[in-house]
């Protein structure tokens, strides 16, 4: 059996660092991924953290055309809704997530991600994300609501076994700004009318409105995917990075259509944050990426 990366389901840390680099004209895309494969052995943990890597489908699809799932494509056009509103598109080749206990071991180990691929790709975003009340985002709302056990996680966003890319899986990344303050504005009623759920206990409504954001990303509608999404920021500028796991693109781009109103009614959450960016990445198995990695000296 296929081995994931098991970062990808290390639920319980509290520091984050994500990281989004380019490719160097120079660099050959092989010489990146054995670099890649050499950071640690995505088994186990790196330094007290976890480490996930994924690539730009394109990259990994040049170098490793039959661990790569068919059809997938990086996050190339914007999606823009019936009313203009729109997600950008701001894909990246390589992405980095550390994840770990406090951000000190975080922070340290991203500088030696940064050092050991100098040379062959350059950070062009780097987002730390946190912890909020154990399980919110900075709406105040439970977060993940809807996320598989971790029994049947696995089964539901890994690439099945006997496929191309067995054993990985589809990232989608967004880092979305909060209008804070048009938000805090409106009263515990307002806001869950706009999420589709009770802001206590995070209870599905039963009336909820076909623009809240639950009905916009109905997993039953669209497909199940696995979120790991952290707040960012500062006091004055804030938001949320969305981190979706799914075992297709398909449930993620439905998800992002529906939530931007390309068919239908705009998602009510969108009128209190703003995308920023927009990535699509493959997570191979821990096993297709070792595969890359130097042999070990005996």
């Amino acid at each position: 059996m296929t081995l994931p990366q098991t970062g990808i389901f290390a639920l319980g840390t509290l520091a984050h660092s994500y990281l989004e680099l380019k490719v160097r004209e120079s660099t050959d895309a092989a010489d990146l991924i054995k670099a890649v494969a050499d950071l640690s052995e995505p088994r186990t943990t790196m330094g007290g953290v976890n480490l996930v890597t994924g690539f730009r489908p394109e990259f990994w699809g040049t170098v490793a055309a039959a661990s790569a799932p068919v059809g997938l494509h990086g996050f190339v056009e914007p999606v823009v809704g019936g009313d203009g509103f729109t997600m950008p598109a701001t894909q990246r080749d390589l992405f980095v997530w550390i994840s770990g206990s406090s951000y000190d071991v975080v922070f340290d180990a991203s500088i030696g991600v940064i050092a050991a691929l100098a040379g062959l790709a350059t950070p062009v975003e780097e987002i730390a994300g946190w912890t909020y009340h154990h399980d919110r985002d900075l709406t105040g709302f439970i977060d993940g609501t809807e996320n598989p056990s971790l029994s049947v996680a696995p089964q539901q966003v890994l690439v099945p076994q006997g496929a191309p890319g067995a054993g990985g899986t589809v990232l989608l990344l967004q880092k979305w700004a909060h209008e804070a303050a048009d938000w805090s504005e409106l009263s515990q009623e307002q806001q869950e009318q706009a999420m589709g759920r009770t802001k206590p206990d995070s209870v599905e409504l039963e009336d909820k409105p076909q623009t809240s954001h639950v009905a916009r990303t109905d997993q039953d509608e669209f497909g199940h995917i696995f979120r790991r999404n952290t707040p960012y920021g500062s006091v004055t500028e804030h938001g949320t990075v969305f981190v979706g796991f799914s075992a297709d693109q398909g449930p993620l781009a439905r998800m992002l259509a529906s939530m931007a109103g390309v068919d239908g009614p705009r998602d009510a959450l969108t009128r209190f944050a703003t995308p920023l960016t927009g990535s699509y990445y493959f997570l191979p198995s821990a096993d297709d990426l070792l595969a890359f990695a130097t042999p070990a000296r005996g």
